[in-house]
């Protein structure tokens, strides 16, 4: 009966069942996705909020709870200095609560059906986002100066670990929801490009090239944009591409040395002029690579950015590329050492063995797209390095120049081996040039002649 049942449901389904330009519609809307267990086993701390929540995915934690009481004085702060009451906000956000929840994968049945609870959600979260970016790039006075969160106090202790919370994927909020409480506030006076210049500014990140008018999603994906663009990169390297066979991890004809191995092979390395991390070149045995500033958020910052990658079709890999050739360049401390004394790697978290740690933990289970902008990259160097003169010159170096011992042992041998020669070439030298006869008496005059 169980089975009969399934098969009218599926019959029923099959009736239904929308054309392939609705499911692609479907699946547009998505941008905030919950991470997969596969992915977060690796490391569970760099996907979940240490101090606040955003959105309905960690809402009502009991570690985040304490938070919430903030949300509101902020909502409170953000109303008053607009003077504009809450109904304006709600009715704005109102036409476009069904958008809201669709940026949602996975979201909650419960969410779903409480609209006004998830109304009540986006205007809390939303205003104090918005109240968070403000004060971490210009000075609020309607706060008390000894305020826990709005304060230089709370900017010095307590924005770090907000700041890297708000860069979890999993806890993002919409940037629509933000541009409508922002419109709604100034009487549509600030343009959209305001919010993501104010998030910029929050996430330390400027530049010249990103148009701060790009559309975006989220915090995460206007950050992602913003490492990633510069505007001479987009037109140079828009045919950059290969139709190569696809690279995973395990081809060793494509996994790169490290970054010791290639400079023995006589690659040397260079800041690239720019620091989105596209900007990756190899021209005349020289390696450009964008400067890193690598610090206690990188890590969950790239995970989330990563995950982000992989879960959103279409986003494209950029960031994932950059990890893995990161990764394969870098084996060890040394590699670290070597990169630092360029100016590529600017080390804020200590020791050089911990910064090749966390670009080796990074890569985990990634696979990369066989059109990646760096695969020609990966394919030039890689050439360079099996050149005849460039593997003896790195074998050379990497036996015998390694080890101090080892380097004095070859003097030593060097020395030996001219010793011999010198030798050999004082004992066989007379029997090829004999010496000259003893010089002749001058031939005098017969006695005779004086006669």
């Amino acid at each position: 009966m169980a089975a009969s049942n399934w098969v009218v449901k599926i019959n029923e389904q099959l009736e239904s069942m929308v054309d392939t330009s609705t499911e692609m519609e479907h699946w547009r809307k998505r941008s905030i996705y919950k991470i997969p267990s596969c992915v977060t086993d690796l490391n569970r701390k760099a996907y979940i909020p240490q101090a606040v929540s955003f959105g309905p995915y960690h809402h009502g934690k009991d570690h985040l709870r304490p938070m919430e009481e903030h949300k509101h004085r902020a909502l409170l702060h953000f109303l008053k200095r607009s003077r504009k009451p809450l109904q304006p906000f709600v009715e704005s956000l109102k036409e476009v609560v069904q958008v809201l929840k669709d940026c949602y994968d996975q979201l909650d049945v419960s969410w779903q059906e409480d609209t006004d609870g998830f109304l009540q959600l986006m205007i809390l979260d939303g205003c104090f986002m918005l109240e968070l970016l403000r004060v971490a790039t210009h000075t609020l006075d309607d706060y008390a100066t000894n305020d826990p969160i709005f304060s230089t106090h709370g900017k010095l202790y307590i924005m770090p670990y907000i700041r890297r919370d708000m860069l979890m994927l999993e806890n993002q909020l919409p940037i629509l929801l933000l541009n409508k409480l922002m419109a709604v506030e100034s009487d549509k006076a600030k343009d959209e490009g305001f919010v993501n210049k104010l998030i910029l500014k929050f996430c330390f990140f400027s530049s010249t090239h990103f148009s701060t008018k790009h559309k975006c999603l989220h915090v995460l994906d206007v950050y992602r944009k913003s490492i990633l663009f510069e505007e001479n990169l987009s037109k140079k390297k828009s045919g950059h591409r290969s139709s190569g066979s696809a690279r995973y991890r395990g081809d060793s004809d494509d996994i790169i040395r490290s970054a010791t191995e290639l400079n023995e092979a006589g690659i040397w390395f260079k800041k690239s002029k720019s620091r989105s991390l596209r900007d990756i070149s190899f021209h005349g045995g020289v390696l450009k690579l964008p400067t890193i500033v690598v610090d206690d958020a990188t890590e969950s910052i790239f995970l989330n950015l990563i995950a982000f990658e992989r879960l959103h079709v279409g986003a494209g890999n950029e960031v994932t590329s950059y990890v893995f050739f990161m990764d394969n360049i870098i084996d060890s401390a040394k590699d670290v050492a070597l990169l630092h004394s360029q100016g590529i790697i600017q080390n804020a978290i200590g020791s050089d063995k911990a910064v090749a740690k966390l670009f080796n933990s990074l890569s985990k289970d990634i696979t990369l797209d066989p059109e990646s902008s760096l695969y020609a990259v990966h394919k030039k160097v890689n050439a360079y390095c099996k050149k005849s003169w460039n593997e003896w010159r790195a074998n050379l170096i990497h036996t015998y120049f390694r080890n101090p011992w080892a380097i004095m042992s070859l003097i030593a041998a060097a020395f030996l081996f001219a010793l011999t020669i010198a030798q050999t070439i004082y004992t066989v030298y007379p029997y090829y040039h004999p010496s000259d006869p003893s010089p002749s008496r001058p031939n005098l005059p017969s006695p005779r002649h004086f006669h």
